[in-house]
């Protein structure tokens, strides 16, 4: 009899953990619901209540954060900042206490919490990239660069750190790491706001590449994948001297660069981003590939002639596009320079 009560108790109580749990999770998914309609108020007073039931680490960022979006930076700050020191804590607890050091401009603070963010989490690149524009404010551009080439060199799948790679290369000489970080950011974050910036980068680079003779001088100093990419895109310097720099004369282009880079370099120097290449030129797609990259930016109307006249192509493309995940494996890190 004793020991049916001991399991009975046990079954309430267990009963009553599972309901209290399902009871803070329901209460966090209305509080998100509320932030996402940009109601922080309310989700903040849903928050709370629910932090009465269960003090737990989710809970508390979703109450940063929403204290952040409410521009509550003193009531943020007190929330967010014990969380980097949370048993739990994980890469959101630190991206979520920069945001808040970012909006209040403490350099400093926000610096240390970086470096210790990375040391508990050295192959993160959401961190990199959030390190590296922090320390873009401050205008600190060769610390940041730094950040953000670990950052694809540990994680290489994170779109955050080409996206600003490829701004900081494209306003110095190096228009080689410009255009293929460019290339990489566009087909990793294909869609978002950020891509018709970096597909203008793309276009614009390519015509200074062909226009600054100096690039392809000077071969001894650079590295060995870097060489290896000029000389093959040196033998088109004739080519396009003679058709410009259109999403046709970069489709052909590109083609040649592809079946040379695969004929000559592919076997030591294996890269995702063009194996990738390689594969939308077997199945016949790749002048759509190269007309969504550039055509856009080019000339509009022309894209979309282009488009309607080679709808199966484009259709066959624009499918694939849209169902993939663009990954990058470690171990093809080849920029060197800033190691």
């Amino acid at each position: 009899m004793k020991q049916m009560f001991v399991v009975a108790l046990l079954c309430l109580s267990a009963g009553a953990t599972m309901a209290q749990d399902q009871d803070w999770k329901a209460m966090q998914e209305k509080a998100r619901t509320f932030t996402r309609d940009g109601d922080y108020r309310n989700a903040i007073l849903v928050l709370n209540r629910a932090l009465e039931k269960d003090n737990n680490l989710e809970l508390k960022k979703d109450l940063a954060f929403a204290h952040y979006l409410n521009r509550d930076y003193v009531h943020a700050l007190e929330v967010a900042k014990p969380l980097q020191e949370d048993p739990g804590a994980d890469v959101q607890s630190f991206q979520i206490l920069g945001l808040v050091y970012k909006a209040i401009e403490e350099a400093k603070d926000a610096e240390k919490m970086y470096k210790a963010g990375l040391k508990k989490f050295p192959n993160s690149g959401v961190l990199y990239s959030e390190y590296g524009e922090m320390l873009w404010s401050k205008k600190s551009y060769s610390d940041a660069i730094k950040q953000w080439e670990k950052g694809i060199e540990v994680d290489p799948s994170h779109s955050g750190n080409y996206y600003n790679a490829t701004k900081y290369y494209y306003f110095t000489k190096d228009k080689v790491w410009a255009l293929v970080y460019g290339e990489i950011f566009v087909n990793i974050e294909s869609y978002s706001k950020r891509t018709p910036e970096i597909k203008t980068i793309l276009l614009d680079g390519y015509k200074k590449l062909f226009t600054d003779n100096d690039m392809f001088k000077n071969q001894d100093t650079k590295n060995e994948f870097v060489k290896a990419w000029l000389d093959i895109m040196k033998t088109q310097s004739t080519y396009v001297a003679t058709n410009g720099i259109t999403p046709e004369t970069l489709s052909a282009i590109r083609t040649k660069f592809v079946l040379t880079w695969f004929e000559k370099y592919a076997r030591r120097l294996p890269f995702r981003l063009f194996e990738y290449q390689q594969q939308l030129l077997k199945a016949g797609t790749f002048e759509a590939y190269n007309q969504w990259l550039f055509g856009t930016t080019a000339n509009l109307a022309a894209y979309e002639t282009w488009t309607k006249a080679h709808a199966d192509e484009y259709n066959q493309f624009n499918t694939f596009q849209k169902n993939r995940v663009f990954k990058l494996p470690t171990g093809q890190y080849y920029q060197t320079a800033n190691k």
